[in-house]
């Protein structure tokens, strides 16, 4: 797939054998910070903590991301496939509840190769897939069996606002069949004795000021064509920087207002999660 690369929705198909693509990426893993991260979702962190493993890079250039030094400056170390199969199971041995892969989707066949070398050395803990959600079909049918938790952003409802906030063409379209394709796979959500995640799907979605009418859109749209049992999580943790500090109405953080109404929009869901806006930058989360 390196060399007719349409990993992800852009589809540029460039040989990244030989140049880079739209993420500007090569070929080898690049990581940037393999951790035990304790502020992701509660069914994900728990006590014990998710064990993190955040590639650089990104397809998406969005002016508020609060990570561009990985993202768009590409901060980190490329690894041999056998080196990051090795990183999976250090990771298991520190305890952790499952191997989470941020921002995957540039890497995903060494990451399957990866996944099938570690899973051969004893690998039984479950995979998250932490994406920004624009994956191709083709990307994410190769996961299918490797992958046991979904865990996508669904950022923007309509597409000239993800073309003006993070230059994604064609976002909708690309990341509502990514969401289907994913349910398809990993169907009702399980849970283990302590209350973590085994298998199943989490949407998750960011507040962003001035743009309560894109969080309607979109849950409006997972009311309709995903599960009554599907679980959100909602995200108030945004606050300008970067490129979004010069930008209106996002230069600035969401209001009490915007929260409020958003939890008034979420009311019809019964699972998931939403930040407390006053600690919302440590991902304190309450069960909806």
């Amino acid at each position: 797939m390196f060399e007719n690369c349409d990993l992800c929705g852009f589809k540029c198909n460039v040989n990244r054998n030989i140049k880079k693509g739209v993420c500007g990426l090569g070929t080898l893993p690049k990581l940037a910070l393999v951790s035990t991260h304790m502020w992701e979702e509660p069914c994900i962190s728990g006590d014990k903590g998710s064990g993190t493993v955040f590639f650089s890079g990104c397809n998406f250039s969005c002016i508020f991301c609060q990570n561009y030094k990985i993202s768009q400056e590409n901060f980190g170390k490329e690894v041999s496939v056998e080196r990051l199969s090795e990183i999976f199971i250090e990771q298991q041995e520190r305890g952790v509840n499952n191997i989470n892969l941020v921002s995957p989707t540039p890497y995903v066949p060494v990451i399957v190769e990866a996944l099938k070398m570690a899973k051969a050395k004893g690998l039984t803990i479950p995979v998250v897939y932490n994406t920004n959600g624009y994956d191709s079909l083709e990307t994410l049918k190769m996961l299918e069996g490797y992958v046991d938790i979904y865990l996508p952003d669904f950022k923007y409802f309509d597409d000239e606002i993800a073309m003006k906030y993070s230059k994604i063409p064609n976002y909708f379209d690309v990341v509502t069949k990514a969401l289907l394709e994913m349910q398809r796979q990993v169907g009702k959500a399980e849970f283990n004795d302590n209350g973590i995640m085994k298998k199943g799907l989490i949407i998750r979605h960011l507040i962003l000021p001035g743009n309560v009418l894109q969080t309607k859109k979109i849950l409006s749209w997972i009311k309709e064509n995903m599960p009554k049992d599907i679980f959100i999580s909602i995200m108030a943790q945004y606050f300008p920087t970067y490129k979004a500090k010069d930008t209106e109405p996002i230069n600035r953080k969401i209001s009490k207002k915007e929260y409020e109404m958003v939890v008034e929009l979420i009311s019809d869901f019964k699972n998931g999660y939403i930040q407390e806006l006053r600690r919302a930058r440590r991902r304190i989360c309450s069960i909806i």
